[in-house]
């Protein structure tokens, strides 16, 4: 048994210039800007969002922008397998999360459970 939610949404950023794209995209949705003081971070810019809301980062990217969301789990590997079940195909493991497509072509990360409300409101698997 596992569980899973929606964890948030990534503003993937074709770019050279991180700043200016979290600039616009905190502006826009009215939330501060978060930095990671983790170098290997330096390509992220976390939104802060209330406790319990969907988590919302911009990240600099090297292939066409777009947003991507994010699902988060307690058991990584379990949430793969049981979205391959449902037709979804594994594109590549990234550090700590799994980058995976939709058999509708969308791309989707699966990520370690973060959210203060996980163990109250994510879906329980078998």
């Amino acid at each position: 048994m596992h569980r899973s939610q929606l964890a948030g949404f990534i503003i993937d950023c074709q770019t050279t210039d991180l700043d200016t794209a979290a600039a616009f995209w905190s502006a826009a949705l009215g939330l501060p800007e978060h930095r990671h003081a983790d170098p290997a971070e330096a390509s992220y810019v976390e939104l802060e969002t209330r406790p319990g809301d969907l988590h919302i980062e911009v990240q600099q990217v090297d292939h066409p922008s777009r947003v991507h969301l994010d699902i988060e789990t307690d058991d990584i590997e379990a949430e793969v397998r049981r979205l391959e079940a449902l037709g979804a195909r594994r594109i590549a493991a990234v550090r700590r999360w799994v980058v995976m497509e939709a058999p509708t072509g969308q791309r989707f990360c699966v990520v370690r459970a973060a959210r203060a409300n996980f163990v109250e409101q994510a879906n329980t698997w078998d």
